[in-house]
Formats: structure tokens, sequence, C-alpha cells
């Protein structure tokens, strides 16, 4: 008999949901078969399997260890380098600077993204175990492309997780970048357009609302709604600085919705100003975008995430960053 309790990373899941992932090499008619005949119970009663699981809560498998380790994987922790510093942390979050060059999550299953870097980090600095690994997966709550640098909030928890995903859906966490474009501007402004992303190439195109309106319905459903807002920082010689503010965080927004606009960001392969591009990579060694979540507002939050209400995570750019703003527009330290 093995009896677990349940912690707060693993409370808010349904019970049957919590038994795939801890018995993960059992069949799912021989778990939901352990329930009925009362060998799996939840606080020494009968379940049925769709209960949510609480904190402190006992599950007790009735079943022989010899069982229990058939149908338990040997879960290997594979160490990565962690390359992110850390910009808050708690019981069930965890915020990150990603780096230029690390993918938020894996396009295959070789890639050694963001993810697979903070699962290694948890368990390093023992926030988690490999049991807990083995019935929770730590994941990011909002992803950057992968030459993004910035702000990468990621649940340490499934509390965390759920609570985190829900904020950036519902758009109550206020983002901003900061990034280097080609062009003056010298105003604020919040722009509207419609993009739609082709798969195929990886690839978005960005329409005006004239344009959009002239589609027909059919076409129309393939595109949708995107607002970017900037600020102009600092304007010197063609080039400015802008604060970037996301109301809709659709794939390669700002850097389409900005070139779209005429005014291409600094290094952007797929998007930008490509004789720009080269004199940049020339002078600066740069070949991608100079773009950066810089800067998280919280809503009000209360009970586990109470450190985070109404608190504002700001993450320094790169070097190579804060010496383009030095050189190219003429600002100081």
């Amino acid at each position: 008999m093995r009896q677990i309790t349940i912690e707060g990373k693993d409370a808010g899941q349904r019970l049957d949901k919590f038994l795939i992932k801890y018995l993960s090499l059992a069949p799912k008619s021989f778990l939901y078969k352990m329930l009925r005949k009362k060998n799996i119970v939840l606080n020494e009663k009968r379940a049925e399997g769709k209960e949510i699981l609480c904190l402190d809560d006992k599950i007790s498998l009735y079943l022989s260890e010899e069982t229990i380790t058939k149908f338990q994987p040997e879960l290997e922790i594979e160490e990565v380098a962690c390359d992110f510093s850390v910009l808050y942390e708690d019981d069930n979050v965890l915020i990150v600077n990603k780096p230029t060059g690390v993918l938020s999550q894996k396009a295959k299953k070789e890639d050694i993204s963001l993810v697979e870097m903070i699962s290694f980090y948890l368990y390093k600095t023992k926030a988690l175990t490999k049991d807990d690994l083995t019935v929770f997966s730590p994941s990011v709550c909002n992803r950057l492309d992968r030459n993004t640098s910035g702000i990468v909030v990621a649940g340490k928890s499934l509390a965390g997780l759920q609570k985190m995903t829900e904020l950036f859906r519902k758009r109550t966490i206020q983002k901003y970048y900061l990034c280097i474009v080609k062009g003056e501007l010298t105003s604020i402004k919040k722009e509207i357009a419609f993009l739609y992303k082709e798969e195929s190439k990886n690839q978005v195109k960005v329409l005006s609302k004239e344009t959009y309106e002239l589609l027909s319905k059919e076409e129309q459903e393939n595109y949708c709604t995107i607002e970017t807002k900037y600020r102009p920082l600092c304007c010197h010689k063609g080039v400015t600085l802008l604060e970037i503010q996301l109301f809709t965080g659709k794939p390669h927004q700002i850097r389409a919705h900005l070139a779209f606009l005429g005014y291409p960001i600094a290094g952007d392969q797929k998007y930008g100003n490509s004789q720009w591009n080269k004199q940049l990579k020339k002078d600066y060694g740069i070949s991608f975008q100079m773009l950066h979540a810089y800067r998280l507002v919280f809503p009000e939050l209360s009970q586990e995430f109470k450190g985070l209400s109404k608190r504002e995570i700001y993450c320094k750019p790169p070097e190579l960053f804060e010496k383009m703003q030095r050189e190219l527009l003429n600002m100081k330290d």
C-alpha cells in the first residue's frame, strides 16, 4: 500500500488525471477498475476519478509495490544549461529573462527549450523532486520568439500554471516591449490591423482595415485583429527606440505590424529592411531582431499570488541592445 499526500503544486486537478500521470504505464481501464474496486481511494473513501484534488488530500493505493513500480517509468532528468536569469520566484511562479537564441517551447523532440531548462533548474534547486516531475510538468505561460529576449512567466505548480495562463489569456497582465526601429516616430499611437499566419512558411501577413474589408467573408475568417500601441522613448538620425504595449499577442505581431507600418525592427531577418540589416551586421554583428520583453504589470491578486499583486517586473535589455541604444540613438547608460 502507498499513500500520496497532495501538495500545492498538484492541487486543482482531477484525480484521474493525476493517476494517469502518476502511473503513466498503466492502462486507463486498469485505473478506473481499481477505483471501482476501492483499490484506489481518496481520503479513505471510494472515488470515481472526476473529483478535484485539494491540498492535503490523501490518495491511497492498495496495490503491491511491484505493481506500482511496474506502472511507473524511471524518470530521467536531463542535465541542461540553465541559460536564463531569475527575475522573481515563489512557491507557484517562476519569472525569468529568456536570452536570444532560446526557444520558449521545443519545436522538435531533440530541442532543448526554456521549458527543459526550467524543469532542470527546479529539480537542481530542489523546488521539485523526481516524484513531483512524474505528475507535474512545469511550463511557460507566455511565449517569445526564439530571437526575442526578455520576460517569460512559468508555472512551478499546477495552480501557478493555471492562474498565470488565465491572466495572459484574459489579457489582465500588461505586456511591454522595447525595440529599435528604422524611421523617426515622435508621437504615441495605437494601431489596429489584421493578421494572417502562413503556417507552412512560419510567417505572417498584415493587412490594413481598408484592405481587410475588401476581402470576402470566407477570406476574412483566416485573419485575426491585432492591436499594438507604441510610444517613442528616443529618436535620433532616422532611428527610434520604441516602447510597445501589446493588447493582443499573436505570432510575430510586433515585428510584422511595425514593418507593415514602415518601421522595421533592427536586425529582423524575416520582416526587416535587408539593406539596413546588412549594415547593422557589419557594424554590430547582429543577425536577430532588437526586440526585448522588458516589463510586466500584474493586476491585483490574492491568496497564494499576493506576492505578485500589482507588481511590476522589469528586465534589463541585453548588452548588445544597450550598445546600439548608445551608439545609434546617442543615449547614455
